[in-house]
């Protein structure tokens, strides 16, 4: 109850201040939000660092139950004003977390901490069979190449983001509360 009522208060304080308004999104990263961070780096992350919805892609935002609790999160495709990288934001649908992913931070040890390049963000769906089709070598694996064990089914909704003409991306999902990626080519 106290958190609601902080939370209420900021919200007043915010809307009562006196500047122009945009038409981009802006949320500070509060002391509850949980940040994910890959362990080879540190939180650059303030409670100052103000968040905006990126306007550099087509498609910014979806819905989908990536925790498998049948209420619907948000993830959105956001940039920090303070380093100007982009990444994800998700906010659960129960209301009790929000995850950030990027924004200088690498993403799940994949070599990146922006996603600038993702020109194509959409719902892995549930149920759906993925492997990861890169070998330890980089090279590109065909289908008949991956062992049955090595296939996932997701148990719930995933995020799948992948480069629009260099062919590269993967799927993030969630895997005992834990986020996970499959890459994809």
């Amino acid at each position: 109850m106290k958190i609601k009522i902080l939370i209420l208060s900021a919200l007043i304080v915010v809307s009562c201040k006196k500047e122009e308004k945009t038409a981009t999104e802006k949320t500070a990263i509060s002391a509850k939000d949980t940040v994910q961070i890959a362990p080879e780096k540190e939180n650059s992350k303030s409670d100052s660092d103000t968040i905006v919805l990126s306007s550099k892609h087509k498609k910014n935002k979806m819905v989908c139950d990536l925790d498998g609790d049948g209420k619907k999160e948000t993830v959105e495709i956001v940039r920090s004003t303070n380093n100007d990288k982009s990444g994800l934001r998700i906010i659960f649908g129960n209301g009790k977390r929000t995850d950030y992913l990027g924004m200088g931070n690498v993403v799940l040890k994949q070599g990146f901490d922006e996603i600038d390049w993702a020109g194509i963000f959409e719902k892995a769906p549930k149920n759906e069979i993925y492997w990861n089709n890169v070998s330890d070598d980089g090279e590109i694996m065909g289908d008949e190449e991956i062992k049955e064990e090595d296939k996932i089914k997701l148990p719930n909704d995933g995020i799948f983001i992948h480069a629009e003409e260099s062919c590269g991306g993967g799927i993030i999902y969630l895997k005992n509360n834990k986020y996970e990626w499959i890459q994809q080519e």
